[in-house]
C-alpha cells in the first residue's frame, strides 16, 4: 500500500515539475542571468564602435591612439549589465566579418587574421579592466567564447 502511494507521490510531482520546466523555460538557452541580454526580450545590443576601431587597429599591429581606447573602453562599461558585455563584442566582432566578407582562416584586413582578430576582441574586457563574469565563477578578463570556433 505504502509503495502504491509512494509512487503516485513520485508521479505527481515529476507532472508538476515537468509542468513548471516548461513554462518557465527550463534548460533553454535563455535562462540564466544571460537571458536578459536577448535581443528577443527587447534589449538594445550595443554597437561598441570605438571597440570595433581599437580591435581592427590593435590586430594589424597598429598603435591604438588613448581617444580611440577610452571611447572602447567607456562603451563596454556603459553595459549595465555586465553579462551582456561578451555578447555585445561577439556581435560586434560578427558585424566585422559580414561587413568584410571574412570567411573562416582568411585574413580580416591585410596582415590580420581571423583568430587573431577574434582573440583581440575577447581580451578587450582585460585591456580595460571592465568587469565580466565567467562560468567559473571568476571575474575572468577574457571572454568565454574566445574558446570556440565559431564565432
Amino acid at each position: 500500500m505504502w509503495m502504491k502511494t509512494v509512487f503516485w507521490g513520485l508521479l505527481v510531482f515529476m507532472l508538476v515539475a515537468t509542468t513548471m520546466a516548461v513554462e518557465y523555460g527550463a534548460r533553454s538557452h535563455n535562462s540564466g542571468p544571460w537571458s536578459w541580454c536577448d535581443p528577443a526580450t527587447g534589449y538594445k545590443v550595443s554597437a561598441l564602435t570605438g571597440c570595433r576601431a581599437m580591435v581592427k587597429l590593435q590586430c594589424v599591429g597598429s598603435q591604438v591612439p588613448e581617444a580611440v581606447l577610452r571611447d572602447c573602453c567607456q562603451q563596454l562599461a556603459d553595459i549595465n549589465n555586465e553579462w551582456c558585455r561578451c555578447g555585445d563584442l561577439s556581435s560586434m566582432l560578427r558585424s566585422v566579418y559580414q561587413e568584410l566578407g571574412v570567411r573562416e582562416g582568411k585574413e580580416v584586413l591585410p596582415g590580420c587574421r581571423k583568430e587573431v582578430m577574434k582573440l583581440t576582441a575577447a581580451s578587450v574586457p582585460e585591456v580595460c579592466k571592465v568587469p565580466i563574469p565567467n562560468p567559473s565563477g571568476d571575474r575572468a578578463g577574457v571572454c568565454y567564447w574566445a574558446a570556440y570556433p565559431d564565432v
